[in-house]
């Protein structure tokens, strides 16, 4: 269902976020992001020759964080082809500092403290949201202990259960895809 129909209007910005996770022969999993912004007019700019042409982009840049079946980060790194300023891409060694990490809980907050504000680059900050994202659903789709079967045999309590409304523990997606975690929403106390 698409959104609802607004006023007419002027394309004034395109970002472009692609994210992809693969397998690597190794065993671990490589999850790559790329993002491109673009505008649809020329516009003036110093460090770019003066100016940045109609739909070339001002920022494109990539991400690659390879993980482990538990979402430990054994590398990271960070490009950037293209950006408005020329010193840009020297922030890129910084994602070094994600290897040893691991995405789950707290992950917003890790990026904060490792590269928040002056200590990193906005965009490619955010780049690792969607990261983290394609990172848990090309890993845990190939996970039988937390996915199971058509019966709901996973061996293991998914990791997330109770991550969204649709998956709380109470839900009926839960007690038809994975019973043995179901628990029902508890009765309301009466005085």
């Amino acid at each position: 269902m698409p959104l609802t129909q607004t006023v007419r209007r002027k394309a004034m910005h395109t970002r472009v976020v692609t994210c992809h996770g693969y397998l690597r022969e190794d065993g671990l999993w490589d999850i790559e992001g790329h993002m491109v912004d673009t505008k649809p007019y020329a516009f003036a700019n110093a460090d770019r020759g003066g100016f940045i042409n109609a739909n070339e982009p001002l920022h494109g840049m990539w991400v690659r964080l390879t993980i482990d079946d538990q979402f430990k980060i054994h590398d990271a790194e960070a490009v950037t082809d293209w950006s408005p300023f020329k010193h840009c891409s020297d922030i890129a060694p910084i994602f070094k500092q994600l290897i040893g990490e691991s995405i789950g809980y707290g992950w917003n907050r890790k990026l904060k403290e490792l590269m928040g504000g002056v200590r990193g680059c906005t965009h490619l900050t955010e780049l690792l949201g969607p990261i983290a994202t394609t990172a848990f659903q090309t890993v845990m789709s190939a996970r039988p202990d937390y996915c199971g079967d058509l019966e709901g045999n996973a061996v293991d309590k998914p990791p997330y259960i109770d991550t969204c409304h649709m998956l709380k523990e109470s839900s009926e997606v839960v007690m038809k895809y994975w019973p043995r975690f179901y628990k029902p929403e508890a009765e309301p106390k009466t005085s």
